[in-house]
């Protein structure tokens, strides 16, 4: 017999129609300074940030001055949170599994800092000594899916809307944040877009897509600069088009000078280090 991961089993548990206002958007940018930078992260502390780390770090940057979207929604009323989480997901046994990894205060740490943290939090969960994670996973195994529906919505109303924590389930307040970021250009695909899962309850979702040489209108002749593709699926109760655009210059801005964000990692904000 045919047996679900975990993370199946959750999918089919929490799918419902879509009934809901979501907003759904991209950002194609030019990712030529960001590869040089990560480059420069890389070769200089020997740690391995990748465009993932870069964007949720740019990305965290943002909700910090979206006081509006970084928060959550209890009894009907919003509530912003008092600092910037944001979620990583997790690929374990070669893809059949996911887990979170959850990035606190990632507006105030440097690209390779978030690098660090989630490199140790993926370690622990790969090697199975995550222990909220595996407490956490063992219901969900035994239970059948039409169980596990109602028990995620209770405990993702406890844990997500009223900061309920239940450390002997393996349950934390608040577990995913304010976002989740995760890549589909580790996969080759160039965008896509993913839909809520209802009990992480966080207003957005990113993606990261794969870098690609693409040509550009550089002063009106056509010059080959890398590219990356952002998409984002939003809860329209946190978010209008207006604030919309104002996280997305945010982000551009970040991403296509990414040397401002960390002047004590050898380079002097808003240029390269010199050469």
């Amino acid at each position: 017999m045919y047996k679900m991961s975990t993370r199946r089993k959750l999918a089919i548990a929490t799918w419902g129609a879509p009934d809901e206002g979501n907003i759904f958007g991209k950002l194609t940018l030019d990712a030529t300074e960001a590869m040089a930078y990560l480059a420069h992260l890389r070769a200089t502390t020997g740690e391995k940030v990748s465009m993932t780390h870069l964007v949720g770090k740019v990305v965290g940057n943002a909700l910090a001055k979206a006081p509006g979207l970084n928060g959550y929604i209890r009894f009907g009323a919003y509530v912003p949170h008092t600092n910037v989480n944001v979620t990583y997901l997790v690929a374990l046994e070669d893809g059949a599994d996911l887990a979170k990894a959850k990035v606190d205060d990632i507006d105030k740490k440097s690209v390779v800092e978030v690098a660090q943290d989630l490199r140790q939090r993926a370690e622990r969960l790969r090697a199975g000594k995550d222990a909220a994670f595996e407490k956490s996973k063992g219901p969900l195994q035994i239970l059948p899916t039409w169980l596990i529906r109602p028990l995620l919505k209770l405990t993702g109303w406890l844990t997500g809307s009223l900061g309920v924590s239940i450390p002997a389930f393996g349950l934390e307040a608040f577990p995913f944040g304010s976002c989740i970021v995760t890549s589909v250009g580790m996969f080759g695909l160039d965008e896509g877009f993913a839909p809520f899962t209802p009990f992480a309850r966080v207003p957005v979702l990113v993606l990261v897509g794969a870098v690609r040489d693409g040509v550009v209108a550089i002063d009106g002749v056509p010059t080959v600069r890398k590219q990356v593709t952002l998409t984002a699926t939003i809860d329209h109760r946190f978010l209008d088009g207006f604030q919309g655009g104002v996280l997305a210059r945010i982000i551009r801005e970040q991403i296509e000078d990414p040397w401002r964000l960390e002047s004590g990692a050898g380079g002097v904000a808003g240029a390269a280090p010199a050469a």
